[in-house]
């Protein structure tokens, strides 16, 4: 098993490699990897840097779903654990959008407590990018669309961890106020 330091250093190596030259939605041409950072850093800020394999999971939560990486290849890197967050934090991507936002909906709660936190963070990571200082009518109606599915999404994954369930909360504040 490797130190949670190099477990963490690791996971993030992989997660820049793998997902070198994609950029995130919402900011422009904003690297891809801040928003797995963002998303590792809320989850070792959530749980005061005790939970290695959360903090790396939350490196690799989309590796699955955004690039050519197995289940089993994370299981080997890493553990079993980090492995089966990130398959429990991937959409089917084969299916509609519309469908894959359902189900996230609805599957929400039936997440391990782990994987419920990785979901919060990526939401609060997700809806800070959507804000901006003079949105158009667009990225309005794009922040007021996705702030809303991830409400539905988060109260099914609540419960967990206080800190990061007000840093949701205050997120979504602050998205509404921008609207």
């Amino acid at each position: 098993m490797l130190s949670a330091v190099r477990l963490i250093s690791e996971a993030a190596e992989l997660a820049a490699r793998r997902h070198n030259g994609m950029a995130r939605k919402g900011r422009g041409d904003e690297p891809y990897i801040n928003h797995l950072a963002e998303v590792a850093n809320l989850l070792a800020a959530a749980t005061d840097g005790a939970d290695a394999e959360l903090v790396a999971a939350g490196w690799l939560h989309d590796v699955i779903e955004d690039t050519e990486t197995a289940r089993e290849e994370l299981a080997q890197r890493f553990s079993d654990r980090v492995a089966s967050l990130v398959v429990e934090c991937t959409d089917n991507m084969s299916l509609p959008k519309a469908e894959r936002r359902r189900l996230q909906v609805v599957d929400a709660p039936k997440k391990s407590a782990s994987a419920k936190l990785i979901k919060i963070a990526d939401k609060v990571s997700n809806i800070g990018a959507r804000i901006h200082s003079d949105p158009t009518a667009e990225e309005r109606d794009d922040l007021a669309d996705y702030t809303g599915w991830a409400e539905q999404v988060v109260a099914g994954c609540r419960g967990g961890n206080a800190w990061l369930d007000t840093t949701f909360d205050n997120m979504v504040r602050t998205a509404r106020a921008s609207l």
